[in-house]
């Protein structure tokens, strides 16, 4: 039966490819990294927070897919500001431990494919996990490549726009431009230049698994039109053919405005 379910995945996998075929690729993506207690309650871990580590590890076989296709920024929501206030401090604590040795072991290399951006507020997090997380940006910074990797941890859409906000005001009122000037000119073009991303483009298409059909504040800004797509699979189950088919969908999308 195994033998059958692997021919009928490959099978299927080489028809999307097919698809996908000179179509429309994304640029950008964003991806809910969704599921991972879920996916380890499936499983049969008697420890769900196990889910983590199998879901941190799972994020270079993604860029992997990622580098493959052509897609060259990549977006991946690691732990919002909520998840670090509300979860129990063990689970937490164990958390932020997966994302250090994800990130140190896995992904920060200097000489490696992917750049790695923050997008947060690291002083929510744990001292040794903000230090790895910001050895991981600097050492990278100089990579010789055009392929951008943003971590949001700690991270709110709400409170980056505000953040935002707070830092064009702080910036123009440091330049002697009056609160009554500022008004008048304000654009989303001044605050998109303060928030956490910065001038990088926007997301092209969000994905969130675990079946949840929400957005749980992340890019609220960025994602204003983006391409959403829910994938009914835990992050950590996650296959490349569940990856092909959100991409089919985007270009069915694209081709069909055109």
């Amino acid at each position: 039966m195994r033998l059958v379910k692997d021919a009928i995945y490959a099978l299927y996998t080489r028809r999307l490819l097919r698809q996908l075929r000179g179509a429309p690729i994304p640029r950008h993506v964003a991806m809910v990294m969704d599921g991972n207690r879920r996916w380890a309650r499936q499983m049969g871990f008697d420890n769900v927070s196990i889910g983590h580590r199998y879901g941190a590890e799972h994020i270079e076989e993604v860029l992997a897919w990622c580098s493959t296709v052509g897609i060259r920024q990549v977006t991946i929501f690691a732990a919002s500001t909520d998840n670090l206030r509300k979860r129990a401090s063990p689970e937490i604590a164990f958390l932020m431990e997966v994302i250090e040795r994800a990130v140190t072991e896995r992904l920060a290399h200097p000489s490696g494919d992917w750049r790695i951006q923050i997008a947060g507020r690291l002083d929510l997090l744990p001292d040794s996990t903000a230090h790895a997380l910001k050895l991981a940006q600097d050492s990278t910074r100089d990579n010789d490549t055009d392929q951008l990797l943003t971590i949001a941890i700690g991270y709110d859409g709400r409170e980056e726009i505000v953040a935002a906000v707070r830092s064009l005001l702080d910036q123009e009122a440091r330049a002697g431009v009056a609160i009554e000037q500022l008004a008048e000119a304000l654009s989303p073009e001044q605050i998109g230049r303060h928030l956490y991303t910065g001038d990088q483009p926007d997301p092209d298409l969000v994905i969130r698994t675990s079946g949840e059909v929400r957005m749980s504040g992340f890019l609220l800004w960025q994602a204003a039109f983006s391409e959403l797509h829910f994938c009914d699979v835990y992050w950590p189950g996650f296959r490349y053919l569940d990856f092909l088919r959100a991409l089919r969908s985007y270009a069915d999308r694209q081709r069909a405005r055109q």
